[in-house]
């Protein structure tokens, strides 16, 4: 009887239950397992960002669920609180856990650029070379990025902090994880990468929430029904020139935005190029499926209650809302001045569509000018600014991890 209940202690000190003791951690800890029930139903019933909110919200479950030993548990936080080097390296991948190890993909920024290369194969920039102004509402929406850093600043806030809650204002994923990785990473900070990329897919699902609220208060019944004209048509040649050109220009002036914009264009040349079929179907598909999963479930796992549970976390979802509502606003004032020096041929509407949001924000342009006139069909014209948008969010991160590193 004796050897039963020493068998039994064991498993019980050694489970998970037995680490689970009533404290201010434990209370922490069952309110973020309430919190990725909260996200899980989000993105089940309410289609919030689906692929990635799932992923994230199972990763923030599992990484919260108590475990017994040390070497038991799926992702050891204190392990991302270490100097990386190469036994830090080889002690991820001997002690840790499974989500520890995906974990790396988002460390070394591997994850965020082979997203790009998918996003690169679904893109077509066709409205923005047929209509170049648009680079410019794509460049103003970034603005917002700016605007939050110095806001960010003035709060108190380190330069790297800044710069991680600022790119939030690009309504960019990939991108946010991209650039509070590598500014977060030896920052001494109580923010972390998924605490950004938490903020970032949450103002992303709402955007069809956010953005008709300015778009509806800066511009007049009038403004919103303006019809521009039809697009031209690119041609092919110009379509494989484009991403050559832009990566070539990019890498020359800010090679630290190379990364991503060179694997967004080199995706769309295979996509352009007709000759790739294969790879085209690959990226598009199983690629940027796998990595969607690792990306979300990985991140998902840093959000447990010491970094969520705290002010700051309170002020990144606070300075995400400004942000991407600066960059909404900024790209609406751009294409107010555009219609005013045109003499009205540029629907204001579309400058909202300068985030890089795709294709949500453009759809987004189109729904608020059917709803004053169904027969305006603008979704093209805010194509052009969208994609531009995508473009300038990495160009803006590539500024950031100038300024900052």
């Amino acid at each position: 009887m004796s050897i039963l209940m020493d068998i039994l202690l064991g498993l019980w000190e050694n489970s998970g239950l037995g680490q689970f003791g009533l404290n201010w951690a434990t209370l922490g800890t069952l309110a973020m397992i309430l919190l990725s029930f909260v996200f899980m139903y989000l993105a089940i019933v309410k289609g919030f960002e689906p692929l990635l909110l799932l992923p994230i919200a199972f990763g923030m479950f599992l990484s919260n669920l108590p475990a017994g030993l040390p070497e038991d548990m799926i992702f050891h936080a204190e392990f991302w609180n270490e100097p990386q080097s190469a036994e830090w390296f080889w002690k991820v991948l001997h002690d840790g856990g499974l989500l520890d190890k995906l974990y790396l993909g988002v460390k070394l920024q591997i994850y965020p650029c082979l997203i790009f290369l998918g996003i690169g194969t679904m893109t077509d920039f066709g409205p923005l070379i047929a209509n170049p102004k648009s680079f410019l509402l794509g460049a103003a929406a970034q603005g917002g990025i700016f605007f939050t850093f110095v806001a960010a600043g003035l709060l108190g806030m380190t330069a790297a902090e800044c710069g991680s809650i600022a790119i939030i204002g690009g309504a960019d994923g990939p991108t946010s994880i991209y650039v509070s990785s590598k500014l977060l990473e030896g920052a001494n900070s109580k923010l972390n990468t998924g605490t950004i990329a938490l903020a970032a897919y949450t103002y992303m699902a709402l955007v069809p929430v956010i953005q008709p609220f300015w778009m509806k208060l800066l511009t007049t019944k009038k403004e919103r029904a303006i019809k521009m004209p039809q697009l031209r048509q690119p041609s092919k040649t110009e379509k494989i020139i484009f991403p050559v050109v832009v990566t070539l220009v990019v890498a020359l002036i800010i090679p630290s935005a190379a990364s991503l914009v060179g694997m967004l264009m080199f995706g769309n040349l295979l996509k352009e190029s007709g000759a790739c079929d294969r790879l085209v179907d690959t990226a598009q598909n199983a690629l940027m499926n796998i990595v969607t999963i690792f990306l979300g479930i990985s991140v998902g796992a840093t959000t447990t209650a010491s970094n969520v549970c705290n002010w700051d976390f309170i002020k990144v979802m606070g300075l995400g809302v400004v942000a991407f509502s600066l960059g909404t606003i900024s790209g609406l004032l751009l294409a107010k001045l555009m219609n005013l020096i045109t003499g009205g041929k540029v629907n204001p509407l579309i400058g909202s569509a300068g985030v890089s949001a795709v294709p949500m924000a453009a759809r987004i342009s189109q729904k608020v000018g059917a709803q004053t006139d169904p027969t305006n069909f603008l979704l093209m014209h805010a194509m052009g600014p969208n994609v531009a948008g995508v473009i300038g969010s990495a160009v803006a991160a590539g500024v950031l991890l100038s300024v900052v590193k």
